[in-house]
């Protein structure tokens, strides 16, 4: 039971009912799954200062938080779309303003008044990307913009291996074929890669040059250890480099920008 109660959102506002990790989004106010969060978050508020006095619908919006920052970035308006009764009616009661919205309704059919599309961490679960791709091109018309993001199956998946053991992953991408999908349906793409920062790159380090992952075993001090340090990173522990010069086959995730 304290197992299953540590993937439980924690502290949420009266009558916003708690969500529980199941593998396919991350959520906020879990603790041992910051990590991911602010993995996500960083380009949520990255794409953030991007898109005041926009119309923004946010698809696969999940627990609805990156909508909630979408909106707060000035955006004139922002709708959260996902099909997950939970997350809808999560994301509709804990998240309420002037800007932002939910709908509840599956990604492929959505059809609104928008300019710019914000589609994260979600085209890899999708069985026809060219067909998803092709609709985003079509919400943000001539003169709007996407932001798709998926991880990179090389920094994802175990040395060696084709892809992951993520269940709800369809298809998983190097950057020359994420791009290649992307130039497909936009004439302007510009990528970028997510890497570690700050704590994380000194972790990285430790690891690679240190040997950290068999000293914390021997020293007993695994769990205490990560119990405080995933809790403790925010977005400054990551960075969005552009690519090229960024070596993107080491970048965690690939955040396109397409214009038509």
């Amino acid at each position: 039971m304290a197992q299953a109660h540590e993937h439980v959102q924690r502290d949420q506002p009266p009558g916003v009912p708690p969500l529980a990790l199941t593998g396919e989004r991350t959520l906020p106010d879990v603790p041992a799954e910051n990590y991911w969060y602010q993995r996500h978050l960083v380009v949520y508020e990255w794409i953030a200062e991007r898109v005041a006095g926009r119309r923004v619908v946010d698809l696969a919006c999940g627990e609805g938080y990156g909508s909630a920052v979408l909106a707060a970035g000035g955006a004139a308006t922002v709708v959260g779309v996902d099909a997950n009764p939970e997350a809808h009616e999560h994301a509709r009661l804990r998240y309420t303003g002037e800007r932002v919205s939910f709908q509840r309704a599956l990604i492929e059919g959505w059809k609104g008044e928008v300019d710019t599309v914000v589609f994260l961490q979600t085209i890899e679960h999708v069985r026809d990307p060219d067909a998803v791709l092709a609709q985003l091109r079509g919400l943000v018309g001539a003169d709007g913009v996407a932001y798709v993001s998926t991880p990179n199956v090389l920094t994802l998946a175990p040395a060696g291996a084709e892809r992951s053991g993520n269940p709800w992953h369809v298809r998983e991408y190097r950057a020359h074929e994420f791009r290649a999908l992307c130039e497909r349906h936009f004439a302007g793409v510009q990528l970028l890669g997510l890497f570690h920062a700050r704590r994380l790159r000194l972790h990285e380090l430790a690891i690679r040059h240190a040997g950290w992952d068999a000293l914390h075993p021997r020293l007993r001090v695994t769990k205490p250890f990560y119990d405080r340090f995933v809790p403790a990173l925010r977005v400054r522990d990551f960075a969005l480099r552009p690519g090229p010069p960024a070596p993107l086959d080491r970048a965690l995730d690939f955040v396109a920008v397409l214009r038509p």
